[in-house]
């Protein structure tokens, strides 16, 4: 895989019978130490001075998000667990669960595919069941599109 990568991550939150849906596409940097894969952008923040800086981290069983500035948070996916952090955003801090149930992972030469089903706690509340997905590949020749 190239450095200079596109990554779309899409997520849909169900809850009280109605989805939510959330898509972006953004340009990143790739790079592999140690057997992970490690991809980094930021992501501005609409109506707010400064940005997040996400760094995901992709291993053979998990998926980690961690997020920097604006907000902060690092989150773990590993199917069959259960984990716990604090999400700090500019509004106030709160205790996020996730019990992860799935966690799919595709590598191929030039793109990298993770899917995550689990079920998201706030303040020690269900709140809803959960999808993501990311697809990274490289940003030149990429035919990414919104869904």
């Amino acid at each position: 895989m190239v450095k200079d990568v596109l990554v779309s991550i899409s997520g849909v939150q169900m809850a009280d019978g109605e989805d939510s849906d959330v898509e972006m596409i953004t340009a990143g940097n790739y790079y592999q130490k140690d057997g992970k894969h490690y991809i980094l952008f930021d992501e501005a923040v609409e109506g707010m001075n400064g940005k997040i800086r996400n760094t995901i981290k992709i291993t053979a069983d998990q998926l980690e998000i961690i997020k920097h500035g604006l907000t902060n948070v690092h989150m773990v996916f590993r199917a069959g667990k259960k984990t716990q952090t604090n999400y700090v955003t500019p509004f106030g801090e709160m205790a996020v669960g996730l019990n992860t149930e799935k966690v799919e992972i595709e590598e191929e030469e030039n793109n990298i595919r993770v899917r995550v089903v689990y079920s998201l706690d706030i303040n020690y509340s269900l709140m809803s069941v959960c999808r993501i997905a990311v697809d990274i590949r490289p940003r030149k020749g990429a035919d990414l599109k919104l869904t």
